[in-house]
């Protein structure tokens, strides 16, 4: 049974089209993972089911029996409410049950002989038994506790913004929709936290549809991935592991058809050429199907963020710290951690929310002074800090500046890593900012934009040091995974944090775990091997194989290349039997009356009356049918006109 349909949906921003065509739907089982460059839509795709952003074309039918709950990835809250309140916002009579279950309770402390108060208590529970309000209560401390809130009547006003977003994921969760929309739910999540959530959303009996930059937590989670590839819709049935395997065969599939395809059309272009006499009905055809092809266009490639700045050289001296210690009111945060950072550290820092991972940030960076000990940076070292709260730098600029008058305020042109010098309009065309986007302002660009366009400022500042904190918020998989490769080959040293166990695995060598008293922990190893001590030292055994492991890494996810064979000689060339030049002859007519088939099976979906899902999804899997019987008979056509010339 499909929850949503989305019917040739449209949106432009004007600067840029989000969708053009899009069509799909979402089934009662589907995990759906919705991926694409920052900027390409996601978020606003999200909107535009939950009914908050309009579309400008199309339509997006909602089966009028579900229960829709969207996530966004700032939600808003009551900040006057405790933490229960908000979580049963939405519960209505069992929330109010809870509630009073919970002020009579409290008073019964003070006074547990008042006997009006007994009498109460006695009808709220079995009130609350007759409603399933205990299930409700059971549920939802649990949900929070994993989440890492343990205070249930503290005023989330008092709440950090990310702990709000986890009180907001826990609304969402308890309220079990049908289908639930969500927007970067691993942000502010610590690894067990985003866990938790990976194995409770595994179990989970709704459908779901999500983006998430954790390819891990994609991996685990979803049985479909949607992806948005300028204004396109792409949809593949797997995990993204899956996704991954056919997006390459598929640009390896299209690569071919467009080199076979301009084969054709040159030898049919030269065939032109010499004038062939048109009076039969076959030339006629054959010069009609040359300017079919002529006016046909391919859609490029899906450009990539492409980071090739350079780094200052550094010396033997990096960062040394001593004894330092630092504490807020009664709680330790760090406790006499000494250690001498080298120009080849990749060091990963994790641990829970609050546990002083940026605290150690700013003390190395010199923003935060520690309470005692020393912190010596050498005198080549050159820091570029990309912190969490990056969205809050760029926030403070005028919201009219334009992006390429950000970027020019590092230098009208920057040197890359090959020594050469380019533009920085040209670095931002690196860094997926297209002409239009650059003299546009700031305000314009989405959140992962700002990100991005804030990543390169600190690149282009040439670093030698880099510190990372959770620098996978709000950046899309594809530019991490090009940020991965350049630290791979970054020739200074890199301090990681982040709660992205993908990223840790594929960028560091070495863990420091921040434990309870202030106590920092250092593993050898990435993120994985990390996991592998902790449960060794849980289950008391030797940890030898582990360190085998950790000699290895980040091998963890890394790619083993294979050598290209050597090629094979060509094959002599044949020419078309009788019954494939019968078939050759007859798949053009085909070909075009396929076309006609799938135009009024669209115009057919599209004259449905608003609330018949059945045959919307009837008519949307026959035009999906005739459009795999199009791209089949074409790719055909193609091969035999490739022999045939």
């Amino acid at each position: 049974m499909s929850l949503v349909n989305l019917q040739s949906v449209k949106k432009d921003f004007g600067i840029k089209e989000i969708l053009k065509e899009a069509s799909f739907s979402v089934d009662a089982n589907d995990k759906v993972g919705l991926i694409g460059t920052n900027g390409s839509g996601k978020s606003t795709l999200l909107k535009m089911i939950a009914g908050i952003e309009p579309v400008d074309g199309g339509q997006i039918l909602t089966n009028s029996g579900a229960k829709v709950i969207y996530l966004p990835q700032q939600p808003d809250v009551d900040e006057s409410r405790t933490v229960l309140e908000q979580v049963f916002a939405d519960s209505g009579e069992q929330m109010t049950l809870v509630r009073e279950y919970e002020e009579i309770s409290e008073k019964l402390a003070h006074y547990p002989e008042d006997s009006q108060l007994m009498t109460r208590l006695s009808s709220v529970m079995q009130r609350m038994d007759t409603t399933g309000a205990w299930e409700l209560e059971t549920n939802a401390k649990i949900i929070l506790t994993k989440l890492g809130i343990t205070d249930f009547n503290v005023k989330v006003g008092t709440l950090s913004g990310g702990y709000r977003k986890r009180i907001a994921l826990a609304t969402a969760l308890l309220a079990e929709p049908d289908l639930l929309l969500m927007d970067e739910p691993t942000n502010h999540l610590d690894a067990l936290s985003v866990e938790w959530l990976q194995s409770y959303l595994n179990r989970y009996r709704g459908a779901l549809l999500l983006i998430t930059h954790d390819r891990y937590f994609l991996d685990k989670v979803t049985n479909r991935i949607i992806e948005i590839d300028r204004g396109d819709i792409y949809a593949y049935s797997g995990n993204y592991s899956y996704y991954l395997e056919k997006k390459a065969a598929s640009e390896e599939s299209a690569a071919s058809t467009q080199r076979k395809f301009q084969g054709v059309l040159r030898r049919e272009l030269e065939w032109l050429k010499r004038g062939p006499k048109a009076r039969s009905t076959k030339q006629k055809a054959r010069i009609q199907r040359i300017e079919g092809m002529r006016e046909t266009e391919f859609k490029p490639g899906l450009g990539k963020v492409e980071i090739s700045t350079v780094s200052r050289r550094i010396g033997k001296k990096v960062i040394e710290l001593e004894k330092v210690s630092k504490a807020y009111n009664e709680r330790t945060l760090i406790k006499d951690f000494t250690y001498e950072f080298s120009p080849e550290d990749r060091i990963g820092i994790i641990g829970g929310n609050g546990a002083g991972k940026s605290t150690l940030m700013n003390i190395i960076t010199g923003k935060v002074q520690p309470d005692s000990g020393s912190v010596d940076i050498g005198t080549t070292i050159h820091i570029g800090y990309f912190d969490q709260h990056s969205d809050d730098l760029l926030a403070a600029l005028n919201d009219s500046q334009r992006v390429i008058d950000y970027i020019k305020e590092e230098g009208e042109f920057i040197k890359i890593s090959d020594g050469t010098q380019i533009s920085a309009s040209q670095m931002l065309e690196r860094f997926l900012f297209p002409g239009n986007q650059q003299y546009a302002p700031i305000s314009k660009l989405s959140g992962g934009e700002k990100r991005r366009l804030f990543l390169l400022r600190i690149l282009i500042s040439a670093p030698n040091v880099l510190i990372l904190d959770e620098p996978t918020n709000d950046l899309d998989v594809q530019t991490l995974a090009i940020l991965e490769e350049y630290l791979e080959d970054f020739a200074g040293s890199v301090i990681v944090v982040s709660h992205d166990r993908y990223f840790l695995d594929r960028t560091v060598d070495t863990i420091f775990a921040l434990e309870e008293g202030g106590n920092i922990r250092q593993y050898p190893g990435n993120y994985s091997v990390y996991l592998d001590y902790k449960k060794a030292e849980e289950e008391g055994q030797q940890v030898l194989d582990v360190k085998e492991k950790s000699k290895n890494t980040p091998s963890a996810v890394k790619e083993v290349k294979e050598s290209n064979p050597a090629p094979s000689e060509a094959p002599k060339k044949r020419r078309l039997s009788s019954w494939e030049k019968r078939e050759f002859d007859q798949l053009e007519g085909k070909i075009a009356k396929l076309e006609t088939q799938k135009a009024e099976a669209e115009k057919a979906m599209g004259n449905v009356p608003a609330g018949n899902y059945t045959q919307v999804q009837k008519l949307y899997d026959e035009v999906e049918e005739i459009k795999r019987a199009i791209d089949k008979a074409t790719e055909r056509w193609m091969e035999l006109a490739e022999i045939e010339s």
